[in-house]
């Protein structure tokens, strides 16, 4: 017979071997918004309607604090809106790649009483997220710059989620207030899969949660198709499964940047090779996503190149939605860059 130590064991292992389920939230109907950066928009000519202006919008907005990690920032309305919620007292603090700011910009930022860290580090700090008011998380392929607002190609996600922003603002502490970038960062993500109302969201860090292995993973789950827009592609892994689903009956259609294909270790070669259908995209400027779509379902965005510097070196953050509608808002936008793409 077992004695009661025994039994209180047993218990502890059998739960042990159960995985917990992930955790889940209630949010607002609007949780989730997605913006794109189009050359060819009205407006875009004069600087007009792009995904800068919600975004300085919710920054202007903000009453206690917003949180950003960027690789790069010019824009004036940006900028314009972290300065004024410094004077309005709402606490404001980035980190940043050293390389990529004057010392006259980061200036201003401090001038305003804006606390500033960079990553002063060989590898990039390549993030592309901003947290307002620990409400909310903005992120995506968009750099805070004009360039990419109305000359590429990007997209910028709005989530409202207490435990995306969990998340987000672990990686964020990591490097501004510990000072621990590229392969120095734990894997501590505290809520890798989560939902909010019924819709499953995926949160992966790099190089410390290996996101390779996570797309590769749901490019094996694929079972209808696989649409991606890609700035960077030199993963020999992701396109050997991209391969392999093409070989399985997975309709696969991709459009890369022009200037990116030709580099050395790039895989639009071997993705042709074997059949599947890429163009390179001939609008000008970079086509600068980071965008894998699913079975017109689920959507994998978010500042990771598909690279072995993305996996391996830079700070990096990837975001992986489950959901139909915006998986038809970014199809949507794949659309319209592959009809304007180079057959």
């Amino acid at each position: 017979m077992f004695k009661k130590n025994s039994l209180v064991l047993l218990s502890a292992l059998l739960a042990a071997c159960v995985p917990l389920p992930a955790p889940s939230e209630v949010a607002a109907d609007e949780w989730l918004a997605v913006y794109f950066s189009d050359p060819n928009a009205d407006g875009a000519e004069l600087m007009q309607g792009g995904p800068d202006e919600p975004l300085a919008a919710a920054l202007t907005a903000a009453e206690q604090t917003i949180e950003i990690a960027i690789y790069d920032l010019d824009m004036t309305n940006i900028r314009n809106a972290l300065i004024s919620a410094a004077q309005r007292e709402v606490q404001v603090r980035l980190v940043i790649e050293s390389e990529n700011f004057t010392p006259v910009d980061l200036q201003l930022l401090l001038d305003a009483g804006i606390a500033v860290v960079g990553d002063e580090d060989p590898d990039l700090m390549h993030n592309k997220f901003a947290i307002i008011d620990r409400r909310e998380v903005w992120t995506g392929s968009f750099n805070y710059t004009i360039t990419d607002a109305y000359g590429n190609r990007n997209n910028l996600v709005k989530v409202e989620s207490a435990l995306l922003v969990e998340n987000y603002l672990a990686e964020f502490e990591e490097m501004f207030t510990q000072g621990l970038f590229g392969s120095a960062s734990p894997a501590n993500t505290p809520n890798p899969q989560f939902s909010v109302n019924g819709t499953l969201v995926e949160t992966y860090f790099s190089p410390d949660d290996g996101v390779q292995a996570h797309l590769v993973d749901l490019v094996d789950g694929a079972r209808e198709s696989i649409y991606f827009l890609a700035y960077s592609f030199t993963s020999d892994e992701l396109a050997e499964a991209l391969v392999a689903a093409k070989e399985r009956g997975v309709e696969i259609r991709g459009v890369m940047d022009d200037t990116q294909a030709a580099n050395s270790g790039g895989e639009f070669g071997r993705l042709t090779a074997n059949d599947i259908e890429v163009r390179l995209d001939g609008e000008g400027g970079r086509l600068h996503h980071k965008v894998l779509i699913f079975d017109e379902a689920v959507v994998a965005t978010g500042s990771y190149n598909f690279s072995a510097s993305a996996e391996n070196r830079n700070d990096e953050n990837s975001l992986v939605i489950h959901q139909e509608q915006i998986a038809g808002e970014f199809i949507e936008d794949f659309w319209r860059i592959w009809e304007l793409a180079e057959p």
